[in-house]
């Protein structure tokens, strides 16, 4: 009977101990040789036998041996359990099985050696199995009945070891081991080579942008505060100067990574993953488009083996150091940052295409875009046609020239597009050279004019192009339109003013002293605009950018910086700050059809004309009262710094409080 309960033991019933998947292993009934006692030792040792024998049965099932070949592709199907890491699991589990076989073994030798040993002998021999295998099936039943999968083992396995039961802690401690030297075998491809090996999305990086947040803010957030009309969502726009994301402008040639966040591991902190991510991403985008291996050289600095072994190294540690394992990720990680600063500024002359970004997106050369709308204005003021972008180049062209702008490799990187009704999306091509995607690919009416329509592609080099993506490239269109229509009104307004001059001699009427009244307030609060955005907003924030970049030699400290410079651009300029923007767009368009009028009428102006004047004074009126409330009311609130900025420009003499924050009345 001994020799029939070691086979029992190791997974083989017979006629005495029977088995079935319900109650398990047992002794047969009415064995009139068994004392009830010693039927209570065997069947607390069969339950020993229980446990081997599922746990078997689990190890076979998922790790797909010679004779399961045939049927593996559809056991994920059939169990919904599959993967690399599950079979590591189950290979820990095995090596965790082979002391208790030892024991069987050993014990069958006892037995041979000494036919008078006990069943007791047995229970005494086996004992440190009986507190091991009950703990351990709560862990392999938990991942069959929840579905655990890849790095999800690794959080229940650790989950589990962290009891207070020496034996178990241990035995899960070495399965968690085996399990981690897959993560180590992916992290190496990963972090030196670029490669995500994870066929089924296993690991805690995938290809694609991240899930996003939870679902949009309620509607109770939009309830007017009493501050000018900005409401509660408006407001932490206002104070959260971060950039909104964009994900889907991004082209679809560039290949993006996220996290994984529902495979991390709770022991492996977010911040060393996102070390992780940029650490994969960077050597996969040199490895895929470096187009000149020769100069650039290898971004790891050649010390792939050193960091292989390193790697290794810790596989081999029975314990997972978080310490260790975040000092070699740190150590890798400041090396791709430093080789991307060096190859970024020294190379590819980040700060001279940051100058040029700056010089055309943000209107650095003034005087460059002051001769283009002079040559572009007959042409834009009208609604675009197939044509219009041809001829606006032709007109960008003449205008550098005219400015002896005449650098032959900058000018071909520089293109100005016009997104009229009916075009073709043809940039999906030349996006993967940086150039700037269409806004919307939905169906839009057509824009007023071509000014609206007007927006400027650059062709980023190469490696820049990780730092100006297609969607940083939008975010600099928008300041471009935006900044550009400040400068057509203030060049507009000054044209009119050219023309008052002209006729200051002749004699004037009243409403020729209402106009030219209106024109100064408009010319006031443009020309303090203009101002306060090159001066207080794009000067400022540049200086503080080319500061931060010459002061680190870490790429991602430049990508952090130049991310809150162009954030601070958004959100500086009220561009994020919706009844900012809506009031000052108001009152630019109120400037245009003001100019329109002027130019229109040279002489004394009609009962028409004069009615158009009124509208415009009325309208200018109710827009500069409701941008001085909105102005003030935030100040008075502390809240932002860039509102009270603005405010000081325009209400520095407090003229504009004097009048009682109305600009353009007649009564002023």
């Amino acid at each position: 009977m001994i020799h029939e309960l070691l086979l029992a033991l190791s997974g083989y019933p017979g006629t005495i101990f029977t088995c079935n998947k319900r109650t398990g292993l047992q002794v047969s009934q009415d064995l009139p040789f068994l004392h009830p006692s010693e039927t209570s030792v065997l069947n607390r040792l069969c339950k020993l036998g229980t446990d081997y024998i599922r746990f078997t049965e689990f190890i076979e099932q998922h790790t797909g041996h010679v004779h399961q070949q045939a049927h593996h592709g559809a056991q994920p199907s059939q169990s919904g359990l599959h993967g690399i890491y599950l079979r590591a699991f189950c290979t820990g589990l095995d090596s965790m099985l082979q002391p208790y076989r030892q024991a069987l073994l050993d014990l069958e030798q006892e037995f041979l050696a000494d036919p008078h040993l006990s069943i007791s002998h047995v229970n005494y021999m086996l004992e440190q199995f009986q507190l091991l295998f009950p703990s351990v099936m709560v862990v392999v039943e938990y991942i069959k009945s929840q579905k655990i999968h890849g790095c999800q083992i690794l959080e229940t396995v650790y989950k589990h070891s962290c009891g207070g039961l020496p034996p178990v802690r241990m035995a899960l401690e070495k399965i968690l081991a085996v399990c981690h030297g897959v993560m180590y075998k992916q992290l190496a491809a990963w972090m030196l080579h670029g490669l995500l090996l994870d066929q089924s999305e296993e690991f805690f990086v995938k290809q694609g942008p991240s899930a996003g947040g939870g679902p949009p803010a309620p509607e109770e957030d939009d309830e007017d505060l009493g501050i000018g009309g900005l409401s509660g969502k408006q407001l932490r726009e206002l104070q959260d100067l971060r950039l909104i994301e964009e994900e889907n402008m991004l082209a679809p040639s560039l290949q993006q990574f996220s996290l994984r966040a529902e495979m991390l591991p709770s022991y492996i902190p977010a911040r060393v993953a996102e070390k992780i991510l940029f650490v994969g991403e960077s050597v996969q985008m040199f490895e895929n488009q470096n187009q000149n291996p020769s100069r650039s050289g290898s971004i790891l600095k050649h010390q792939e083996d050193l960091f292989a072994a390193e790697l290794h190294r810790l596989k081999q540690q029975p314990l997972f150091s978080l310490v260790d394992f975040e000092n070699l990720i740190d150590g890798i990680r400041s090396t791709v940052a430093e080789h991307l600063w060096t190859l970024m500024v020294e190379e590819a002359d980040l700060l001279g295409q940051l100058k040029i970004v700056k010089d055309f997106y943000l209107l650095g050369r003034g005087e460059l875009f002051q001769v283009f709308i002079d040559q572009a204005q007959h042409m834009l003021k009208t609604p675009p046609t197939a044509v219009t972008e041809h001829d606006v180049n032709v007109a960008f062209q003449q205008s550098a020239h005219k400015v002896l702008l005449d650098d032959d490799n900058l000018l071909p990187l520089l293109h100005l597009t016009i997104d009229y009704q009916g075009k073709e999306p043809k940039e999906a091509a030349g996006s993967r050279e940086g150039v700037t995607p269409p806004r919307d690919s939905s169906p839009r009416e057509a824009p007023p004019s071509g000014w609206a329509a007007l927006g400027l592609a650059y062709k980023v080099q190469w490696p820049l192009h990780i730092l100006f993506t297609p969607a940083v490239l939008e975010k600099y269109n928008v300041m471009f339109r935006y900044l550009l229509s400040v400068r057509r009104v203030q060049s507009e307004l000054q044209h009119c003013w050219a023309l008052q001059m002209q006729r200051k001699h002749l004699k004037s009427n009243l409403s020729d002293t209402i106009k030219w009244r209106l024109r100064n307030h408009m010319a006031f609060l443009v020309d303090n605009l203009q101002y306060y955005l090159q001066v207080d907003v794009l000067e400022s924030q540049f200086s503080q950018l080319l500061q931060q970049i010459n002061s680190t030699r870490d790429f991602e400290s430049i990508r952090l910086a130049h991310d809150h410079f162009l954030s601070n651009l958004l959100a500086q300029s009220f561009i994020l700050l919706k009844p900012v923007f809506h009031c000052l767009n108001e009152i630019l368009e109120l400037c245009h059809s003001f100019c329109s009028l002027v130019s229109q009428n040279l002489g004394p102006l009609d009962e028409r004309g004069t009615a158009q004047l009124d509208i415009l004074v009325k309208g200018f009126s109710r827009q500069s009262s409701l941008l001085f409330k909105i102005l003030s009311s935030v100040r008075n609130h502390q809240i932002n710094s860039d509102l009270a900025q603005l405010l000081l420009r325009l209400d520095y003499n407090k003229y504009y409080t004097q009048a009682g924050g109305t600009l353009g009345s007649f009564g002023l």
